[in-house]
């Protein structure tokens, strides 16, 4: 095997560890949020600690990677995020809680970024689209994740224990990795400041982001909701939309790659918008069981490339370098993660939830519309 190919490998490994650690945290919010009394409020309250530590994170991140390289900050934040995900454990009071929150929220987009800048290198030396599948496997490690922690608690471990066993994977695969994952090439220049306007293209690329993002928070905080109120379907198969999502997004990632290498980046994106804007359509025109089911599968499949399409295309951005670029293109995307679930929230209580859903269906077209116009600022995107 070849080193190059050992180098994915690895970094597929670090991908995993990131999801996995994700997943073992979401398990365990119903027993946390018993341990502490926990009203439906302030767990909410809670909860919004991770995504603010995250988008505190962005800037930062940007600047690490830039100033030390994707390796070292790689390797830290994966043996953090692991140690920090323990600590939310061991936290004994509130206070202690919601700040190990933020710092593991923190800890994750750091992560995010310095494995997506690494990516693009290993990317560049396949000669090939291959960032999809890495992605993939972040989805797969979610499943992953919800097993074990469906195991744990089935055999009445406490989170820190189970939060251990997930630390010990964490190190073994950061030992196993470190190896593999080498002090990428010179960077391709660019400017390393942060706090700087984007150019068009990453402008752009960051609203195609924005959009995606916004149809995934959709999905994942109501998808249940939404077949329990609205299709109505029988308690126990709630969460038959959020699997079908899930499970086409992950698979449609790993799919992504061949697909893009044949048909191109910018084709990809349009059939991806096309694609959510259809599924959304079909489960707010029809909402059956059936008809919602395969309308949340297209979502998934649409879904599955925009992010990691969006990264792509701003690592090879001209004007700043990759770390900087991810780091400014995850901000605006960030954003429609943040803004997606409150405004189907509102929306719903102002008109009913297949409005908030038929607004998300036109976010979706909206990833269409923004690859379709200007088409010149994708110049040599492929």
């Amino acid at each position: 095997m070849d080193f190059v190919k050992k180098r994915r490998i690895a970094l597929s490994s670090l991908f995993f560890l990131s999801g996995l650690c994700f997943a073992s945290w979401a398990t365990r919010i119903p027993e946390i949020q018993l341990k502490f009394s926990l009203s439906e409020a302030e767990l909410g309250a809670l909860l919004l600690g991770m995504p603010f530590g995250s988008l505190i994170a962005l800037p930062l991140a940007g600047f690490m990677v830039h100033r030390f390289g994707s390796r070292i900050v790689l390797l830290l934040s994966g043996l953090c995020y692991g140690f920090f995900l323990v600590m939310i454990g061991l936290s004994d009071t509130l206070y202690t809680l919601a700040g190990v929150v933020v710092v593991f929220g923190m800890l994750g987009n750091i992560m995010n970024i310095a494995l997506n800048t690494h990516a693009i290198e290993i990317e560049d030396l396949y000669q090939r689209n291959i960032l999809g599948s890495f992605h993939g496997l972040w989805s797969l490690a979610g499943f992953t994740g919800a097993g074990i922690g469906g195991l744990t608690i089935y055999f009445g471990l406490p989170a820190f224990h189970h939060f251990l066993v997930v630390a010990a994977i964490v190190i073994a695969i950061v030992v196993f990795s470190q190896a593999y994952i080498i002090k990428e090439r010179q960077s391709r220049g660019g400017s390393g400041m942060v706090l700087r306007r984007p150019d068009n293209l990453l402008l752009r690329v960051g609203l195609i982001g924005f959009f995606g993002m916004m149809c995934e928070g959709c999905m994942f905080d109501w998808s249940g909701v939404y077949f329990k109120k609205v299709v109505q379907i029988d308690p126990s198969y709630v969460a038959a939309g959020y699997v079908a999502f899930m499970a086409a997004m992950a698979s449609g990632r790993f799919a992504s790659d061949a697909i893009i290498n044949r048909v191109g980046k910018v084709l990809t994106l349009k059939v991806s918008g096309i694609l959510i804007g259809l599924g959304l359509s079909l489960a707010v025109i029809f909402p059956y069981v059936a008809t919602s089911v395969i309308g949340f599968i297209l979502v998934g499949f649409g879904t599955a490339s925009v992010i990691p399409l969006s990264y792509s295309i701003a690592g090879r951005s001209k004007v700043f370098s990759p770390g900087v670029a991810l780091s400014l293109v995850a901000t605006i995307s960030f954003f429609g993660f943040l803004l997606g679930p409150p405004l189907i929230g509102f929306i719903g209580e102002l008109l009913n939830l297949r409005a908030s859903f038929a607004l998300i269906a036109f976010m979706g077209l909206c990833i269409t519309l923004l690859m379709s116009i200007r088409r010149e600022v994708f110049e040599g995107v492929g």
